[in-house]
């Protein structure tokens, strides 16, 4: 066999081997999403059943269904971007850490250092929200490869 036709033979065989394990990898990736979709939104609705059957919302549901609204958006983005946005994570972060910081306040109403703690690790985060905003604007960055059309994306730092 010449070696140019053996060459174009191994081309022709790693084209379609690519062609294979992306579309393997794009369909578990949008598999995974609807799991975590529909995951998001089954724990949405039973939180939110739960609350009627109670008669009543607390502030821990609440907070508990802007997690989920958070967890939502996240997959909606990642869905539509296949970027995960850093700053949701802070945000879904600093939700339930208020959330914790609420529950203990109501049941113990004792001031320690675990509230001092929760509070520190809230402020952190949002610093780091601070930083992350901050980043992005001063420093954007442009991803060419891998977009269908050529088509430009602009991160705006919040992803890894």
């Amino acid at each position: 066999m010449p070696p140019h036709r053996a060459e174009r033979l191994r081309h022709a065989m790693h084209r379609h081997a690519d062609s294979l394990g992306n579309l393997l990898v794009e369909g578990f990736h949008y598999l995974a999403l609807f799991a975590i979709g529909g995951a998001v939104a089954w724990a949405a609705g039973h939180t939110f059943l739960g609350m009627f059957e109670r008669g009543q919302a607390t502030i821990d549901d609440i907070l508990l269904l802007f997690i989920y609204l958070e967890l939502g958006a996240m997959v909606g983005i990642y869905f539509k971007t296949n970027h995960m946005p850093v700053r949701f994570l802070i945000y879904v972060s600093i939700t339930a850490l208020t959330r914790l910081l609420i529950g203990d306040i109501q049941h113990t109403h004792k001031p320690n250092m675990g509230i001092v703690m929760v509070c520190g690790a809230i402020l952190l985060l949002a610093l780091a929200n601070l930083v992350v905003r901050f980043s992005s604007a001063r420093f954007p960055a442009v991803e060419t490869s891998g977009r269908k059309g050529g088509e430009a994306l602009e991160s705006h730092g919040d992803r890894p």
